[in-house]
């Protein structure tokens, strides 16, 4: 390759056909979304069970990588709430002694999710995040919401609460511990959510989260509410993260696994989803793989300066696009803007009070709670909704990883249900024409005594063979067909099972003096009937390109050809 070649290699794409223009765009967003991000990033960090000082660091290398390798022009990336919640539910888990070796395995975690995201993206193996599918998130995710807001409690509320992602049991404790209510903690808390949500329905232009922040630290100053117990931040070292490989073992590998897999596949959901829509909404494209690997870099690479798991914020990314960002220049910015406030402006973090935080998760929250989209789910396809549904409780009652297990298995069984009962049609002629049409939906269309076509609409596999079999013998001794047509144009694959069970079927329909058509099938699927025998044994005049010619030959082989210009030109 030549220098010229390797040099554009590492050139980012977005940045071969960047514009001058688009720089201005990028700067507003860019500094607009690092404003947002600083109080986000120390409240999710908090979430996470992490000092606040690692949401900040969490904001710089993984978007200085997106910025790098990004497709996305809107995507905005850093520390996000659902994220932190799987996160302090994984390492709590795995019960640390302290809050130094709960960090260690936080930081550990983001470096094994990043691994797994690389390799599932190097090997293109992001169809696997379409086992969450659009049920499944709705319902975890407003779960999880749910679960968020509740875990602020006991710093709303200024009680020592045990740690705990049950809602039913912080519900509990707080209601037991309602008598040690600390009213400046509240005070501070309610107000910063009333504040929040004023201001996002009124100025959703002001970044709400600053200005509560800033506000609760000068009420701090002014009313020394430290003195009357409010919990504060306290003090942040200043300076960038130093590098540093996580520190692992096999037992600590083993035990957050599933968190990492989790977290890996709920993240790669988030990005992907944001990024298609933006994508879509002006006019470029995004490959769903690389992203993949992207996301893994973002969090392998941030490890190593200190940073929790990150990915794809719909809230910041929201901001982004409508601050004018074109291009994934804008995270750099961000992320420049969060390195001056880490190098100059730590001190000031010390007076702001913990409660501010809770607020600003509460109201991220329970923003992400989807009623309207359960409704939706519920309408359209009733199973959805109720999949939605038990997700949204199995996540609440049984917990973070046995919600998302939950709902998959229920995806996987309503998936498997479908596939064994696919529909069996019986196929008319529609008068005029070469097209055959269900007899239930089309009344008007043609039926021939001496001929049954059926259609299945659905691969025929060992989940459905036998009731394909069964339908197709029931159907045809039903009638007075000497011939079955089977529309195999919808069948695009066939596995030995249903292969099997073709060839009983055959041998079922000869004894009682039918003979078996198959029309209009795949490729792929005249291999494996050939490579079967199956072809030899029906022999090559049962097989044609398509429904109507295997009609316009049966109707020749009864004597019936004179019909066939009445029904419709050759």
């Amino acid at each position: 390759m030549s220098s010229s070649g390797r040099t554009a290699t590492l050139i980012p794409d977005w940045m071969r056909s960047y514009q001058r223009s688009d720089l201005g765009g990028d700067l507003v967003a860019g500094i607009t979304v690092g404003v947002v991000l600083i109080p986000q990033g120390m409240a999710y960090a908090l979430l996470a069970g992490v000092s606040p000082v690692y949401g900040l660091y969490a904001s710089l290398v993984p978007l200085l990588v997106y910025s790098l390798m990004g497709r996305s022009r809107h995507l905005a990336v850093g520390v996000v709430a659902i994220d932190s919640l799987i996160v302090a539910a994984g390492v709590a888990a795995m019960v640390p002694g302290s809050a130094a070796e709960a960090l260690s395995l936080t930081i550990l975690l983001a470096l094994m999710v990043g691994v797994i995201q690389i390799v599932l993206g190097l090997l293109r193996f992001g169809f696997v995040v379409n086992l969450l599918s659009r049920p499944v998130t709705t319902g975890f995710t407003s779960a999880a919401a749910l679960i968020i807001g509740m875990s602020q409690l006991k710093h709303l509320l200024g009680v020592d609460l045990e740690r705990s992602l049950n809602i039913f049991t912080l519900l509990i404790q707080a209601g037991e511990k309602i008598a040690q209510l600390h009213l400046p903690s509240l005070l501070i808390g309610g107000s910063g959510i009333i504040l929040l949500v004023l201001i996002r329905k009124r100025f959703p232009r002001i970044p709400g989260p600053l200005v509560v922040v800033i506000l609760s630290a000068l009420a701090v100053i002014s009313l020394n509410l430290d003195s009357r117990g409010v919990s504060l931040v306290g003090a942040i070292p200043s300076g960038l993260p130093s590098p540093g490989v996580p520190v692992w073992t096999i037992e600590t590998i083993k035990g957050l696994f599933p968190t990492a897999v989790t977290l890996s596949l709920i993240q790669f959901v988030g990005v992907i989803s944001l990024g298609k829509l933006f994508a879509a909404r002006h006019g470029y494209r995004i490959q769903p793989s690389r992203e993949l690997v992207t996301l893994g870099s973002m969090n392998a690479i941030g490890s190593l300066f200190q940073s929790i798991p990150v990915s794809g914020s719909f809230s910041r990314s929201a901001v982004n696009e409508r601050a004018g960002a074109n291009s994934p220049l804008a995270n750099a910015i961000a992320a420049l803007l969060i390195a001056g406030v880490l190098m100059f402006l730590t001190p000031l973090f010390a007076w702001l009070p913990i409660p501010i935080f809770a607020s600003i998760i509460m109201v991220s929250a329970f923003g992400l709670i989807d009623v309207a989209e359960v409704r939706y789910l519920l309408r359209t396809k009733a199973a959805d909704g109720i999949i939605a549904l038990l997700t949204f409780l199995a996540t609440l009652i049984l917990g973070i990883h046995q919600g998302i297990l939950t709902g998959i298995g229920l995806s996987v069984v309503a998936i498997m249900y479908r596939i064994s009962r696919p529909n069996i049609a019986v196929l008319g002629l529609l008068p005029g024409t070469r097209s055959f049409r269900n007899v239930t939906n089309h009344p008007s269309a043609l039926q021939f005594d001496e001929i049954l076509v059926i259609r299945v609409d659905a691969s025929f596999t060992f989940a459905n063979a036998d009731r394909v079999r069964d339908q197709i013998v029931t159907k045809a001794r039903s009638s007075k067909a000497g011939t079955v047509i089977l529309d195999a144009t919808t069948v695009n694959d066939l596995d030995s099972t249903a292969l099997a069970l073709l060839q009983d079927t055959h041998g079922i329909l000869k004894e009682a003096g039918v003979q078996l058509c198959i029309a209009g099938a795949h490729q792929e699927v005249l291999n494996v009937l050939q490579a079967s025998g199956l072809w030899d044994a029906m022999g090559a005049e049962a097989f044609f390109l398509s429904p109507w010619r295997a009609f316009v030959h049966t109707l020749k082989s009864v004597g019936r050809e004179a019909e066939l210009a009445q029904l419709s030109d050759e």
